[in-house]
């Protein structure tokens, strides 16, 4: 099944906001309600859910928990999807410390530095090792996704090891773009671009704010 990249996206905060609702013991959910939480339209919600193959009710909506099922189905069909992390620096570490003890389906398996001195460490539960492992541990594990949170410099080049030892999905902290085969799928997040993009925004509704007083 193929599922565009921003349905995917809008699947996962679905299912986040199901998992919220289902825990307080709401049973069913109209389109119109996810809609409001996610910032679409129910038709929207409605083309997504039939993308991956559930149907709901016009008089009763959707089931919440049988919702929930199905995108776990999709997104996660068979088993926990290991995720290993390069770069055990501030940044990274603060990721680790995000999802340690998290109940996902994307443990964190495995770390990764080029620091002597984390080899053999635990950081935030999560087994660091010298990046002289990499391929070793990742062959081990059978892992196809990781964290890459090393400077740029170094980025292109732990990338194409990641690859070459059979990482198919990156998520890149490195402020560059990296060059991946076409089966490589690669998420960006660039806090610096984020943060000045969110500034320029507010300055510029400040002023124009100032400007109509």
């Amino acid at each position: 099944m193929k599922i565009p990249d921003r349905t995917v996206e809008r699947v996962i905060l679905y299912r986040r906001r199901l998992r919220t609702l289902h825990a307080a013991g709401q049973v069913r959910i109209y389109s119109h309600e996810l809609a409001g939480v996610e910032g679409v339209t129910p038709a929207q919600v409605r083309r997504d859910l039939m993308t991956i193959g559930y149907t709901g009710s016009p008089a009763k909506g959707y089931e919440v928990a049988g919702l929930i099922a199905k995108i776990d189905e999709t997104l996660n069909p068979h088993q926990d999807e290991g995720v290993v992390l390069v770069g055990v620096g501030r940044l990274g570490k603060a990721f680790l410390a995000y999802f340690a003890g998290q109940a996902n389906h994307l443990p964190v398996v495995a770390a990764f530095d080029v620091d002597p001195e984390k080899a053999g460490r635990l950081v935030h539960g999560c087994r660091c090792h010298g990046l002289d492992e990499l391929e070793t541990v990742l062959a081990e594990r059978s892992v196809r996704v990781a964290f890459l949170t090393v400077p740029g410099d170094a980025a292109q080049e732990v990338a194409d090891r990641l690859v070459r030892a059979g990482i198919r999905g990156l998520v890149n902290l490195a402020p560059i773009r990296l060059r991946v085969p076409p089966e490589v799928y690669v998420e960006y997040l660039d806090i610096t671009v984020s943060l000045e993009k969110v500034a320029f925004f507010a300055r510029r509704d400040a002023r124009a704010a100032a400007r109509s007083s």
